[in-house]
């Protein structure tokens, strides 16, 4: 879920892996989608936020400079309506670099476009670099982001001349469950929710630990059941020579850039390898992108043509983990441990500072308890229960996990109540079936996408799009518009 976190480029000098940040810390960004340009250009700003929303004693009312984008382009000063995204588990250009759909739609509502960085990730450091210690890293909790966006919309629309203008949240991923609870918790301040890609029912402990890597694998499975026996059939090769302890010629198959030594090697070589096939899966776009790493079109046809190039199935698997961990082609070797870091997420928490964030998450509120098995899946028998998760989140990070608090504090599958939510989810991506698939009311509404990957929708419009995509983008559109209607209608009531 977390892949966001950090992209790496590589340079062909003994292989060394730079994090990068997104675009360039300039003032201004505009932002290219495959062909055209999507206007407008963002300004980078900082809300002076406080740190601690919930204790009024623990940091003595400190505060810190959290990040946001924002433009005005499209905006009809005072009226338009106000479209927020919540940012999720990393750098805020990022997602605004890959959300084009929000400014096209600014520009149909005459809307101010907010794209607000989540704390502890990117630049939004409370403690600047000290934020990943124990006890300042408390601070980092679903609860606390939440109220930070809260306060942000409320003081920039004070500051704005902008307190009637009614707002929408988006979000993908994460960033989608965030929008949920958005609307949950603070419906005075949100009018209504885009959630794209949102897993709020598996990450609520709800739902089926084998679901996520059977989804991954029914990707592959799609292309030909023989990509899928190929997959497998390279892992169980990789199996035997690891029984065997022939680390020599596992290095020797993968182009590792030292020689696995260990059982836990090994693990760790899986969990690298399978974190590849995560990734392809969920950026199955129809064409190249540059997010979360640069992908070539339809990744995972790519992927199965790769795997099925050749009798040599363990170079047919390296080559294809290749596609994400070598887009460059510029990697002489794979160091393990660079590329891939294991943690309390088992679909990988990228690199960087934000993987210490978005580990530490997982350790709390966030609930990633994912297996494979080798039966329903195409992968190693890989299992992450509870009991694994509480030993690994004490250890690292002196904590207990909660597993069930998001079912109690954002209502779990019990959301009949609510009102004005998307739930967006594509058919390819194995986030979908941890989040909400049907229809909960006629203003909890749930927009299918075929052929579509993790949060295609929010993506700008490219020659490339499936019909299904700019249907949902219609369908997203339309519910937008009524929501603004009938906020605007309230306001005007209550004045």
């Amino acid at each position: 879920m977390s892949k966001i976190l950090a992209l790496f480029t590589v340079t062909a000098t003994l292989f060394s892996v730079e994090v990068l940040h997104g675009m360039p810390y300039s003032s201004f960004q505009s932002i290219k989608h495959h062909g055209f340009k999507t206007e407008p250009q963002f300004t980078e700003k900082y809300f002076s936020q406080t740190q601690d929303h919930f204790n009024f004693n623990t940091m003595g009312n400190g505060t810190f400079n959290q990040r946001y984008l924002i433009t005005d382009k499209y905006w009809k000063k005072g009226y338009g309506p106000i479209f927020f995204y919540t940012g999720n588990e990393g750098n805020i250009w990022e997602f605004a670099s890959n959300s084009g759909f929000i400014t096209e739609l600014a520009a149909q509502h005459s809307a101010l476009v907010i794209f607000a960085e989540h704390r502890y990730y990117g630049k939004s450091l409370p403690f600047d670099k000290d934020s990943f210690n124990i006890p300042q890293i408390g601070l980092l909790t679903v609860e606390q982001a939440l109220a930070d966006y809260a306060v942000m919309i409320t003081e920039l629309k004070q500051q704005l001349a902008a307190t009637d203008c009614p707002v929408i949240v988006f979000g993908g991923s994460y960033g989608g469950m965030l929008s949920v609870y958005m609307r949950l918790k603070y419906p005075n301040i949100v009018a209504g929710a885009l959630a794209a890609s949102a897993p709020i029912l598996s990450t609520a402990g709800l739902g089926d630990s084998r679901q996520f890597f059977r989804d991954v694998t029914a990707d592959f499975e799609s292309i030909g059941p023989e990509c899928r026996d190929a997959v497998r059939g390279a892992f169980r090769q990789l199996k035997e020579l690891a029984e065997h302890q022939d680390y020599r010629r596992i290095q020797s198959e993968f182009s590792l850039c030292k020689p696995p030594s260990s059982a836990q090697d090994i693990h760790h070589l899986n969990g690298l390898l399978r974190n590849a096939f995560t990734m392809m899966a969920m950026l199955d776009y129809p064409y190249s992108t540059h997010f979360m790493g640069s992908m070539p079109a339809n990744p995972v046809k790519v992927a199965c043509e790769t795997m099925l190039s050749g009798s040599d199935l363990l170079s047919n698997l390296r080559n294809t983990a290749g596609i994400f961990y070598n887009s460059t082609g510029l990697l002489t070797c794979f160091d393990l441990y660079s590329l891939y870091l294991e943690c309390a997420d088992p679909t990988g928490c990228g690199l960087g500072f934000d993987s210490l964030a978005w580990d530490y998450q997982a350790c709390t509120e966030i609930n990633l308890c994912y297996e494979s098995n080798n039966v329903t899946d195409m992968f190693p028998p890989m299992a992450f229960t509870e009991t694994d998760r509480k030993l690994y989140c004490f250890k690292r990070w002196a904590v207990v996990p909660r597993p069930d608090w998001l079912k109690t504090q954002f209502w779990g599958d019990a959301l009949s109540t609510a009102s004005n939510i998307i739930f967006s989810n594509g058919d390819l991506d194995p986030w979908a079936n941890g989040g909400v698939r049907k229809s909960l009311s006629s203003s909890l509404i749930a927009v299918n996408i075929a052929g579509g990957a993790h949060h295609l929708d929010l993506r700008g419009s490219n020659d490339a799009d499936p019909v299904s995509v700019i249907s949902a983008r219609k369908t997203e559109a339309d519910l937008i518009a009524q929501w603004v209607k009938m906020e605007r209608t309230k306001l005007q009531q209550s004045l």
